[in-house]
């Protein structure tokens, strides 16, 4: 009987994880900016390789179902070092069976044996995406106000 899994990423689990940021993207951005999953494999296999991110796969049996990435982060207000949730994204037919939520407690129990004092998420666009942000806040994240960015 299959049951739902959730490991560190592997090699091998690069076109999924790439597979699946990319379907984030074009949910985020309402398929208008179309991209292609081929173009973000060697991105996510060098960040993964080098440690700059760590990656979460969730699996039911064999199936990938979910993935979460994180960034290993530091920084004096949050008391040192801590993890931010980059990319969270399960398939639509999984949602709501708690999956997500098993990624998240898994990147908890992770951030702890890494001695991190934090997780930190940026929630999408409100109201849009409001079922996000309850979503964190039911998980036991407070709000602490949008997220900005600069690009360079």
């Amino acid at each position: 009987m299959a049951v739902l899994q959730i490991r560190r990423t592997e090699d091998a689990d690069v076109p999924v994880v790439a597979c699946f940021v990319q379907y984030l993207l074009d949910e985020l951005s309402g398929a208008t900016m179309p991209g292609d999953a081929a173009v973000l494999e060697p991105i996510a296999r060098d960040l993964l390789q080098s440690g700059d991110a760590i990656g979460l796969l969730a699996r039911w049996g064999e199936t990938p179902v979910g993935v979460m990435m994180l960034n290993p982060c530091a920084a004096i207000y949050a008391g040192g070092r801590f993890g931010e949730i980059s990319e969270l994204f399960v398939l639509p037919e999984w949602r709501s069976k708690g999956v997500a939520a098993e990624l998240l407690k898994a990147a908890t129990t992770l951030g702890a044996k890494m001695g991190w004092k934090r997780l930190e998420v940026g929630a999408p666009n409100q109201p849009e995406w409001s079922r996000t942000l309850d979503f964190y806040c039911d998980n036991g994240f407070d709000e602490v106000g949008p997220r900005l960015r600069r690009l360079i």
